[in-house]
């Protein structure tokens, strides 16, 4: 999708203000590169990851021949994985790539999609599968899984174990999944569409519920909810429950109005981090439509009696989960909002940013520089004379911190790494790297990083804060052992840490010669936990004038073994006489549970 410069979107309005670049200040929708529809979003190992159908450009149908996967660790910056599943993927389909769903079983992914069968010309549901949740997926049973005509699967694991199946528009149907996730047990069950369940549709004889097509079923303490979209057309997302997976289902009301510009809507509804995310489409991008359609995320939270609030479309999209950390590698297709790029796969491995023009721009939010970066690198490659990337914070025209140019490399896959000064960049700010140069396509870029001042890591205090260097600048506060893990969040290690024996006792680094005395620290750390449920913090110990005292720098957490989870704070430090000791670390409010540490800061505000 082809171009946003010089846009100013509205939410749900075809208004359209032609001028200079304007300030990013939207992040709804989350993808502007291409037109995404049909969100399934998917917990796993600390990441939202977010399947989605794609709408071809110019579409006066759902013309939709593949799906796509986008990921987050913020909910606001999300990196681009490609296509891993297409039309092509299925031998048996001949097209209409519409609405489906993965879920993650014994470490193996399985994604649920309507086609059209070839053989029969009826809709079917298609099973893919991976070991990986971005892919490359692959038809795991060579055939429908089941076919009749209907289409918009959802799947649900409940606590017992048992997988259900959901689909169906005109109707509402369920198999009962195997554990092997591509066959099922007993005969397909249609489930009544009853006005007490459904509710009441009005002015369609034939259609006497709301219910129309878009389930999403999941459970939430003790409950089940089918969120699903409402009376075509224009749909709303309405909602039901029920005290079992199969029913009776009762309705609840409306959780998204009719708006956006799109005369269809389709939800997911996951937790993540502590917080509840509603997912959808709507029209809001420029060329957006009923055929068009581009996914958005709101944050919300449940009623005391767990009913679902009314939620509206905002073009604010939901807050920021912790910051993101600019001195470790980043994908240049890791984005909250852009314009005028588009994405495509690299010599390299995963996506890159290409089709760069003058004034297009990447905004990337929430960046935590901490002391201050003094270079930032990036990959880049030209097959023209290039151009240049200016880096600003604030604002696509803000302050202005830094300018890399980038020649020509001989090709737009030739890559190469360059490097410019940095200065000005501290504490936590919005990024924008705005493109500049002559008239055409300029560069391609693939990933980026800053270093800086104040430790190993750029504006880190901590050495080895990614743990890539194993164990290296790390030891244990207090008793237990410290060793390398391949269970990592970012790259390939973690730190795992065992054998304590009291709650304080956990992964630690000497700070002391880093600190200032009145200063502000920020601090970050993804935790994992090997068992259990157990509430960790960041910590730091402070020894002056003979006196230790102790400063939470990050508040407890529940970390679960399921994935990872951020603890991330601010604090100020302060001391009187000569410091000592410094320690940093991070320990559990209580027991002795083994967990993984990796991707630590510590910076200073």
């Amino acid at each position: 999708m082809r171009r946003l410069a010089g846009l100013l979107l509205l939410i749900g309005a075809a208004i359209v203000v032609a001028g200079p670049t304007p300030p990013a200040r939207a992040d709804n929708p989350i993808v502007q590169t291409v037109y995404t529809a049909d969100p399934a979003p998917l917990v796993y190992d600390g990441r939202v990851y977010l399947y989605t159908g794609h709408d071809e450009d110019n579409s006066t149908y759902f013309t939709m021949k593949e799906w796509r996967v986008y990921s987050s660790a913020d909910m606001v910056n999300w990196t681009d994985h490609g296509s891993p599943m297409s039309l092509a993927t299925f031998s048996w389909a001949s097209a209409n790539a519409w609405a489906g769903q993965v879920v993650n079983r014994n470490g193996r992914f399985y994604w649920y999609v309507p086609v059209t069968n070839r053989a029969t010309g009826r809709m079917a549901i298609g099973v893919g599968v991976s070991n990986s949740p971005t892919g490359p997926f692959t038809d795991a049973i060579g055939r429908p899984l089941v076919e009749n005509n209907e289409i918009d699967p959802t799947v649900f694991i409940d606590d017992n174990g048992q997988a259900y199946l959901y689909w169906g528009n005109p109707n509402l149907w369920y198999v009962r999944l195997n554990t092997d996730m591509i066959s099922y047990s007993g005969g397909v069950t249609q489930i009544p569409l009853t006005t007490s369940g459904f509710g009441t549709r009005t002015g369609n004889a034939s259609r006497p519920t709301l219910y129309e097509e878009g389930p999403w079923v999941y459970k939430r303490n003790g409950l089940y909810y089918n969120v699903f979209a409402a009376k075509c057309c224009s749909e709303f997302i309405g909602y039901s429950t029920a005290p079992g997976p199969t029913g009776p289902w009762t309705y609840r009301g409306t959780v998204m109005p009719t708006q956006g510009g799109s005369f269809t809507n389709h939800a997911g509804v996951v937790d993540f981090n502590g917080g509840s995310y509603f997912f959808y489409h709507n029209g809001a991008l420029p060329g957006g439509g009923g055929y068009t359609r581009s996914v958005a995320v709101e944050k919300f939270s449940y009623n005391a009696d767990g009913t679902i609030p009314t939620i509206t479309m905002t073009s604010g999209g939901a807050p920021q989960v912790g910051t993101l950390d600019p001195y470790v590698r980043q994908e240049a297709e890791t984005i909250a909002w852009e314009t005028g790029v588009e994405t495509e796969p690299s010599s390299e491995g995963g996506m890159n940013v290409g089709w760069i023009e003058n004034n297009d721009s990447i905004k990337v939010k929430g960046v935590a520089f901490g002391g201050g970066a003094t270079s930032f690198t990036a990959r880049v490659a030209s097959a023209t004379s290039g151009g240049r990337i200016e880096l600003h914070v604030d604002g696509v025209n803000g302050p202005l911190v830094g300018t890399c140019t980038v020649a020509g490399t001989g090709g737009w896959q030739s890559w190469t790494s360059v490097t410019c000064p940095v200065s000005g960049a501290t504490g936590t700010h919005d990024l924008y790297l705005k493109f500049a140069g002559g008239s055409g396509n300029l560069f391609n870029v693939n990933w980026w990083q800053f270093t800086g001042g104040g430790g190993s890591g750029g504006g880190n205090l901590l050495v080895n804060g990614t743990a890539e260097s194993g164990t290296s600048g790390w030891s244990m506060f207090g008793s237990g052992t410290l060793s390398a893990s391949g269970t990592a969040h970012g790259g390939s290690q973690s730190l795992l840490v065992t054998g304590r024996t009291a709650a304080w006792n956990g992964a630690a680094q000497d700070v002391t010669g880093k600190l200032v005395s009145g200063r502000t620290y920020s601090a970050s750390a993804w935790v994992r936990s090997a068992s259990g449920t157990p509430s960790a913090k960041v910590m730091l110990a402070v020894t002056a004038g003979g006196t230790t005292s102790y400063v939470q720098l990050a508040p407890a957490t529940a970390v679960n073994a399921g994935g990872w989870t951020q603890l991330s704070g601010t604090a100020s430090v302060s001391w009187t006489g000569t410091l000592t000791g410094a320690t940093f670390y991070v320990e559990t409010t209580a027991g002795t549970d083994n967990f993984y540490l990796d991707d630590a800061s510590l910076q200073i505000s």
